[in-house]
């Protein structure tokens, strides 16, 4: 009778330790599932900081830009004195900038630009295109009143008017206020604004920078060395400074 009472108590510690090693088990992985989750979480908030990239495009909708072709180490952009260009023209070391005037990130990059330029007077310019993003209502246009502006001498004036005036928001109407502040030709900068006269030269350069492996922005290529996001002064300093 002792040794079958013996027997029930050693199967039944062996069937209580089972259960408590798959439930600890089970606990295991649910913990491990969570760690991973929280980790591709954070690791997505990190990277999207510095950049605005294209989102997925919607299953039968057209994609609103060509696909990039992977790109090469560095790039080539061949500079002429119609592209929108900061600082000396003649100046060693280029810094081509794609940018979106809706996009954060680049507002929060164009103080950057302005640093590098003032410091580097002579040895760097800044040429400027657009890139302008699909989910920002307002971006395609805002890049085309900066080309009316330039039609009439004032893009730069007109580019830092719209960085330092994004939190206000964008519309037809603030744009053509803007022109009139600097004093471009009113009626002039709205018939070209209305009309459309710059979407395809705003595209343009939205295609060309897609062909180069731009997905965001902003995207700063650095003597043909792609930078993205943006990024601090310090990190550009260091790059310009090895050139």
């Amino acid at each position: 009778m002792m040794e079958k009472s013996n027997k029930l108590f050693l199967w039944g510690g062996l069937l209580i330790g089972f259960t408590v090693f798959s439930l600890l088990l089970n606990i295991a992985f649910i913990f491990n599932d969570g760690l991973k989750l929280l980790t591709t979480k954070d690791s997505r908030v990190a990277g999207a900081i510095a950049q605005e990239e294209i989102p997925p495009v919607p299953p039968n909708q057209p994609a609103p830009l060509p696909a990039a072709p992977a790109p090469a180490a560095k790039q080539t952009f061949n500079i002429t004195q119609s592209d929108h260009v900061r600082g000396d023209f003649n100046a060693p070391i280029t810094l081509v900038e794609f940018s979106d005037f809706e996009c954060p990130f680049c507002e929060r990059h164009y103080p950057t630009m302005n640093q590098i330029i003032s410091n580097y007077q002579g040895r760097v310019r800044l040429v400027y295109k657009h890139f302008p993003l699909s989910f920002h209502p307002n971006a395609q246009k805002a890049a085309e009143s900066s080309e009316c502006a330039s039609e009439q001498g004032k893009f730069w004036e007109y580019h830092d008017k719209l960085f330092t005036n994004q939190s206000n928001g964008y519309s037809t109407d603030k744009f053509k206020q803007w022109a009139v502040e600097l004093k471009l030709n009113a009626k002039k900068f709205n018939d070209c604004l209305d009309s459309g006269k710059y979407a395809s030269k705003v595209q343009a350069d939205a295609q060309e920078g897609a062909q180069k492996g731009v997905n965001g922005t902003p995207a700063t290529f650095v003597s043909g060395q792609l930078v993205s996001g943006a990024v601090p002064y310090e990190s550009f300093k260091q790059i310009i400074d090895s050139l």
